[in-house]
């Protein structure tokens, strides 16, 4: 009588395969975990209404910034203004350094959260700009000195 130790070769790729399969369901799992608690969700000012997200959701609000509706207080670093889209409008509050680009009447993406009432208190402000933007330092360029700089800067 032989006795065999160990598992058979048929069997030890088995067990291989199987431990392979556990540890990327177990990667996955972590993955889904970790961006799940990183995602943040972007609304628009009708949605954020119809479906108020939890106080303690980090989300994202785009809109337009609303003509006429920019205040700075007192302290002069917090802005308190509304974020529109047509159908509803949401007030913002903001502390910080605003971006270049916000403005009244242009597009602005807010990071932060919801109060209970009502308020959305960004943390971070994303100005956006149209087709038509054109950089500060080159505002007061002639064409050919843009033409210049745009190939300076791309290598063509």
């Amino acid at each position: 009588m032989s006795e065999t130790r160990g598992l058979q070769p048929k069997h030890q790729r088995l067990a291989l395969v199987v431990l392979a399969v556990v540890v990327l369901i177990a990667a996955a799992l972590i993955a889904t975990w970790a961006l799940r608690s990183q995602a943040s969700y972007f609304y628009v000012p009708s949605e954020m209404v119809e479906e108020r997200p939890g106080a303690d959701r980090a989300v994202r609000l785009g809109g337009m910034v609303e003509t006429g509706s920019m205040v700075t207080r007192p302290d002069g670093v917090t802005v308190d203004f509304v974020v529109g889209d047509g159908k509803a409008r949401v007030p913002v509050r903001y502390s910080g350094i605003l971006p270049d680009l916000f403005v009244e009447g242009s597009g602005v993406v807010a990071e932060g959260r919801l109060q209970t009432d009502g308020t959305f208190v960004a943390d971070n402000l994303l100005a956006k700009h149209d087709e038509n933007y054109v950089p500060r330092e080159l505002e007061e360029m002639t064409a050919a000195q843009k033409k210049l700089v745009v190939e300076e800067t791309t290598g063509t």
